[in-house]
């Protein structure tokens, strides 16, 4: 079952989809009168069925409100050290998928790339646009946010807000350290996850995301590939999260 958002309120129990998606489902999908169809709204999933179009908008009625509820009862920052090509368009997509709600790109000591200013608003519409399509595809109730590339510096500032900051790197316990600070989470949490790049962490960061109360953990004795250990760390998150919460 497809799965469309709109920001357009209820009206007498039905939801008006317009934009690119009403032409998707018109045009692309060429979808009938009748068929079923699920609608995020306000955070919430509806299960509502096509019952007519009109002034270039879809008209659908609610058959049944909250229909399913995908969120998981934590909210998950990922941190990611900017890497090379288009790993980047793979991590949010997958971190999207198993329930990321916020993708913040980092741009550290040991980055590669160096995005230039001017490209930014350009390579941050395109992320976005990646992040609302894997939301759509996992049927998600609503469309997480990737951020603007930041420096590390105000990254920190913003991990200041959560109330756990988790950093894979090397762990003197191994994963004692790692399955002690799940155990630490809990419901209602915002838990940040910092990944450096290709090039690993500079020992300075390091030093700088335990200064606000960073925690360090281990994904295991592998050497992970960096939209490897993006995706390990969420997953992680997400099976905690959904399991034990």
């Amino acid at each position: 079952m497809y799965n469309f958002f709109t920001e357009n309120k209820k009206i007498n129990d039905e939801f008006l989809i317009s934009g690119s998606d009403y032409n998707h489902i018109k045009n692309v999908l060429r979808m009938k009168i009748g068929e079923e169809i699920l609608v995020s709204a306000d955070g919430a999933s509806h299960l509502c069925k096509l019952t007519r179009f009109e002034d270039e908008c879809a008209v659908a009625q609610i058959i049944c409100e909250n229909y399913q509820d995908t969120s998981l009862p934590i909210e998950i920052h990922l941190f990611q050290g900017l890497p090379k090509a288009d790993k980047l368009e793979l991590i949010i997509q997958k971190a999207v998928e198993l329930g990321a709600d916020k993708i913040i790109p980092v741009e550290m000591s040991r980055s590669i790339v160096k995005l230039d200013e001017k490209k930014k608003d350009g390579k941050t519409a395109r992320w976005q646009a990646i992040a609302e399509s894997a939301a759509k595809q996992s049927k998600r109730t609503r469309i997480p946010t990737v951020e603007k590339a930041v420096s590390f510096a105000n990254a920190l500032k913003l991990a200041k807000d959560l109330d756990l900051f988790l950093i894979p790197y090397e762990s003197k316990n191994g994963m004692q350290d790692t399955i002690s600070a799940l155990k630490s989470v809990k419901a209602g949490m915002k838990v940040g996850v910092l990944i450096g790049p290709e090039g690993g962490f500079d020992s300075k960061e390091i030093a700088q995301a335990l200064g606000i109360n960073g925690k360090v953990i281990s994904l295991g004795k592998r050497i992970l590939r960096t939209e490897t250990a993006a995706i390990t760390a969420i997953s992680m998150l997400m099976l905690y999260a959904e399991t034990s919460l």
